[in-house]
């Protein structure tokens, strides 16, 4: 599996931005795909995930501002990011495996490159 993330750019407090994840090869019908991302200096972190169901979890840090989506036809995932934060800078990776628990952990098993996302003003 191959997943790629692309949308990452800079922006301005209060400004939105999405981010896709294109996943190339892999496909299931039972899965578990998640955003995260890694600020300077800190840990990874679990933003957003969504299940085969549609069912979704969203991290308490970012709920309100950020909405995690699916585009099963196009196989494409999304994190529509709003009211974005000096703070939300990170470098967002998705994440994917087959294993249908909703979930923000690390314990996925495919991962993508990651996309830089900058805020300031």
């Amino acid at each position: 599996a191959k997943l790629r993330e692309s949308g990452g750019d800079s922006g301005r407090p209060g400004e939105s931005l999405r981010l896709s994840c294109v996943n190339d090869g892999w496909h299931g019908n039972s899965w578990c795909m998640g955003w995260f991302r890694q600020a300077p200096g800190k840990e990874l972190e679990g933003l957003a995930a969504i299940v085969s169901d549609g069912s979704t979890r969203c991290a308490e840090s970012v709920k309100g501002r950020f909405t995690i989506s699916k585009d099963n036809a196009k196989n494409i995932l999304y994190l529509q990011m709003n009211s974005l934060k000096p703070e939300d800078t990170a470098v967002y990776y998705c994440a994917a495996d087959s294993w249908d628990i909703l979930r923000l952990g690390l314990d996925y098993e495919y991962w993508g490159q990651g996309t830089q996302v900058t805020v300031s003003s």
